[in-house]
C-alpha cells in the first residue's frame, strides 16, 4: 500500500525489473549495457529514486522491449514528453495540483479500463462543468475563485481519455444516492442527470445504479477505484481517496478481492438498460 508520489516510481521499478529478469540479465550486467553503476539500476527498480525519460528509454532498448504501447506507458510514468516534444498536460498544473492527483492523472491517461464504485458523487470523468464546480466548492471550504476555476478545468480535461483512441474503458456502478443527492442546486442536477444519461448510451462506458432496495451491499464501505492496463496487468491498481490523501493498493491479493467486490456489486446492480431508464426517470422526476 503505497500513499501517492512514490506510486508511480514504485510501480515503474518493479516493471523495468521484471522486464529485466525477462531479458535474463542481473542488475549488474543491466548497470554494464548502459554504463551506469548497479546500485543506480537497484535505486530505480526499488522506487527510492526517480528516473528520467532518457534513461528509461536506455534500459528499455537494453533489454529489447519492443512493445510501443507498454514503452509510451513506461515513459509516461517516467514523466517523459508527447510525441510531438510537448509535456502531457496535466504538467502544467504542477503548481496548483498536489503529486498524489498528478500521479492518479498519469495513471489514467494510460489506463486501458477502470472500475469504479461511487457512492456519494457522480464519476469525474462523467461530471458536468457546474456539477464538478459545486462538488469542488464543497470539498475544499474557503477555496479561491482562480483556484476553483483550474481544478474543474482540470477535472473536465480528465474526460478526454473517453474520446481518446482508444478510449478509456469505463465502467461504473453507481449508489442510487448518487443519483439522489443534490449538488449544485435543482438546475444543476437536473443537467447532470441528462449528462449521465449521455453517457451510459456511450459504447465506450457501462452504467449500472446500485438502487436503495438491494439494501446492504458490499461497497457499503466506500468508493473505490480499479485501473487496469492492457499492456500489463502488474501495474494494475486499486485507489482509495480520502480526505487528505490517497492510497494505492498493489498487491494481488488486494486487486483480486476488489475485483470480485465490483464483479458482486454489478449482479447485484440493474442492467445498463434498466439503469439508464432508472436514471431517466430520476431526471424526469418519477
Amino acid at each position: 500500500m503505497q500513499h501517492g508520489p512514490a506510486v508511480r516510481r514504485r510501480k515503474l521499478g518493479a516493471e523495468l525489473r521484471a522486464l529485466r529478469t525477462s531479458a535474463g540479465l542481473t542488475s549488474g550486467e543491466a548497470a554494464r549495457l548502459v554504463g551506469w553503476h548497479q546500485s543506480k539500476v537497484s535505486r530505480i527498480e526499488t522506487g527510492t529514486s526517480g528516473v528520467k525519460p532518457a534513461d528509461v528509454r536506455l534500459l528499455l532498448d537494453a533489454y529489447g522491449v519492443a512493445d510501443a504501447q507498454l514503452r509510451e506507458l513506461l515513459m509516461v510514468l517516467a514523466g517523459a514528453e508527447d510525441s510531438d516534444g510537448r509535456h502531457h498536460w496535466w504538467h502544467a498544473y504542477r503548481g496548483v495540483l498536489p503529486p498524489t492527483y498528478r500521479d492518479f492523472i498519469s495513471l489514467e491517461s494510460q489506463a486501458g479500463e477502470m472500475r469504479t464504485l461511487e457512492t456519494t458523487v457522480v464519476p469525474g470523468l462523467l461530471q458536468t462543468p457546474e456539477y464538478a464546480r459545486a462538488v469542488t466548492r464543497a470539498a475544499v471550504e474557503g477555496l479561491p475563485e482562480d483556484r476553483l476555476d483550474t481544478l474543474v478545468e482540470v477535472r473536465l480535461a480528465r474526460q478526454d481519455v473517453l474520446r481518446a483512441d482508444p478510449p478509456l474503458e469505463l465502467s461504473a456502478v453507481l449508489d442510487e444516492a448518487v443519483l439522489r443527492r443534490e449538488v449544485g442546486g435543482p438546475g444543476v442536477m437536473a443537467r447532470q442527470l441528462e449528462r449521465l444519461v449521455e453517457a451510459a448510451r456511450l459504447p465506450q462506458v457501462r452504467l449500472q445504479v446500485l438502487p436503495f432496495a438491494a439494501g446492504a451491499h458490499i461497497g457499503v464501505t466506500g468508493p473505490f477505484v480499479i485501473l487496469s492496463f492492457s499492456s500489463t496487468s502488474d501495474l494494475d491498481v486499486v485507489v482509495l481517496d480520502h480526505l487528505t490523501s490517497s492510497l494505492y493498493l498493489e498487491r494481488k491479493e488486494d486487486l483480486q478481492a476488489y475485483t470480485e467486490a465490483f464483479n458482486a456489486l454489478q449482479i447485484h446492480a440493474l442492467s445498463p438498460e434498466d439503469s439508464l431508464d432508472f436514471i431517466a426517470g430520476t431526471a424526469a422526476g418519477a
